[in-house]
């Protein structure tokens, strides 16, 4: 896991030299169940940890695209590749500068 600021900074939206990065972020629907948010909450509270009442397991994915990115073709890309529609929730952060 990476703590630094620029590292952080590498993970997030935002447009430079014509470069735009954007960030996909994949996560189970609510409704499914989530093996692996269970196991790491399981350990979190035999750690002590129990104020954590949920985890979620989920896929995050940086994207560096030329130019103004296509939010729609963006969509297709995320929902065709990146996720399975039927049991995945999509969240597109697109630059905003």
């Amino acid at each position: 896991m990476h703590s630094s600021a620029a590292a952080g900074k590498e993970n997030r939206p935002g447009t430079l030299g014509g470069v735009s990065r954007v960030v996909v972020d994949v996560v189970l629907k609510p409704e499914i169940s989530d093996p692996q948010g269970q196991a790491v909450l399981g350990a979190l509270g035999r750690l002590g940890h129990d104020s954590v009442r949920s985890v979620r397991q989920g896929k995050h994915f940086v994207l560096e695209v030329d130019g103004t990115p296509d939010e729609a073709e963006l969509k297709q890309i995320a929902e065709t590749l990146l996720a399975n529609p039927v049991i995945e929730d999509v969240e597109l952060h697109l630059p905003t500068d």
